[in-house]
């Protein structure tokens, strides 16, 4: 089939997780610039460019890394030979509650299922005639603000008689509601309950979070050096997380680190600032595929390389794509600390612009990050209107997304080794 060329794209990915919310899959958004207005005459025909030109253009391991990819997929183009261009063994095929379950439907399921890919139902809710499908699919998807937690439980007790059959809970927004699901039997979670914690009043940093907001400050006010190197010594966790990661890929320094006054000399005060950023995200021991730690390290890549890609030759200073960066990367500081977003920033010296950034998303600074958790949520109207305003393309958006997440990939995996 002839693939045309399709450079207007939209991508948002938005991350699945299991039980132990280790990042096992994303969910892939696309669109075309045509589907983002009124008058597309080949919705099937526009969604597989766009999925085909995508998955050629980002590459799909710089999208992916070592997970699978959710792909939504209608009756048109499920009956297509389309699906038979991306690769089977990467891709779950996500059936859309709007496809009519018929004959037709159930045996291309089946030949998909011969083929290799997995398969997924979206937005279930029970009938009947999902039925012969059970013995054939491999996750069945229940968003959770569609259907009431009873209509979920009386679905569950029919749907548990396929032990085949993963369940999903998709749009999980709180830490009580992954609680819920996954007491219930659900395996796969989807939605930003992750960044969205609950708040305690009069909750302390730890040790090492303190140590980190101490570096911070003595970076922006521009410290000694000997006053720095003496605040990672009295905290051996946080100078073994800066030599992680000036040692690692994405930092891009050719020779190996051996020491902590070696590490702060080669960095330099610029890096450091960021780096000690990222080890808010990465000093808690936790897993490489921390969701978290991926979505903040893409987002400040993101935000920093479209502030480069501004026509406005003033983004482009050192100083702009590290203001940049850093509104990324504090963003989601409060899902780390469980701490009050003002509480965090007023602890550390932070220039207005910034801080009106994160807290008001005022500012150019303030639409880049509304632009990226757009994307990040796939609401590409909304997203394609800050374009606008900013003065960007969806090209140097895609761009961007691209060289962030191969970035982040690389980085977080060798932090976290």
């Amino acid at each position: 089939m002839n693939v045309p060329q399709q450079t207007e794209i939209y991508l948002g990915r938005q991350p699945i997780l299991d039980i132990s919310q280790n990042v096992v899959a994303y969910e892939l958004l696309f669109r075309s610039g045509q589907q983002l207005t009124a008058g597309v005459i080949d919705d099937m025909l526009a969604t597989s460019t766009v999925i085909i030109n995508t998955i050629s253009h980002f590459g799909i391991d710089s999208v992916l890394d070592k997970q699978f990819g959710f792909i939504n997929v209608s009756y048109d183009l499920l009956m297509s030979d389309v699906l038979e261009l991306l690769p089977y063994e990467r891709v779950v095929l996500e059936i859309l509650e709007t496809v009519t379950i018929d004959e037709n439907v159930i045996q291309r399921c089946r030949e998909l299922k011969a083929i290799g890919f997995r398969l997924a139902l979206d937005d279930f809710e029970y009938n009947l005639t999902y039925e012969p499908l059970f013995e054939i699919v491999d996750i069945i998807k229940f968003d959770v603000m569609l259907s009431d937690a009873y209509q979920i439980e009386q679905a569950l007790k029919l749907v548990k008689q396929w032990p085949n059959i993963q369940l999903l809970a998709e749009k999980v927004e709180d830490i009580e509601q992954f609680h819920r699901y996954r007491d219930w039997g659900f395996t796969l979670f989807q939605g930003y309950f992750f960044a969205h914690p609950a708040i305690l009043s009069g909750r302390k940093a730890n040790p090492n979070q303190i140590a980190l907001m101490q570096v911070m400050s003595q970076v922006m006010s521009d410290a000694e050096s000997a006053d720095i190197e003496r605040t990672f010594k009295e905290s051996p966790n946080l100078a073994l997380g800066l030599l992680r990661l000036v040692n690692s890929v994405g930092m891009g320094i050719r020779l190996k680190i051996g020491s902590l006054h070696q590490a702060l000399a080669v960095v330099g005060r610029r890096q450091l600032q960021r780096w000690v950023q990222l080890l808010l995200y990465t000093q808690d021991g936790s897993s490489a595929s921390n969701p978290l730690r991926q979505l903040a390290a893409t987002r400040a890549k993101t935000m920093e390389l479209l502030s480069q890609q501004h026509p406005d030759r003033s983004h482009h200073t050192a100083d702009a794509r590290d203001r940049a960066f850093m509104v990324g990367i504090l963003s989601l500081v409060d899902a780390v600390l469980g701490m009050k977003m003002e509480d965090i920033l007023a602890q550390i010296g932070l220039i207005d612009e910034v801080k009106d950034a994160i807290l008001k998303r005022e500012g150019f600074l303030g639409q880049l990050l509304a632009l990226v958790e757009k994307t990040e949520t796939g609401d590409f109207n909304a997203a394609s209107d800050l374009l606008a305003q900013i003065g960007l393309t969806p090209a140097d958006l895609s761009n961007a997304q691209l060289e962030a997440m191969q970035w982040a990939t690389s980085l977080v995996e060798e932090a976290g080794s």
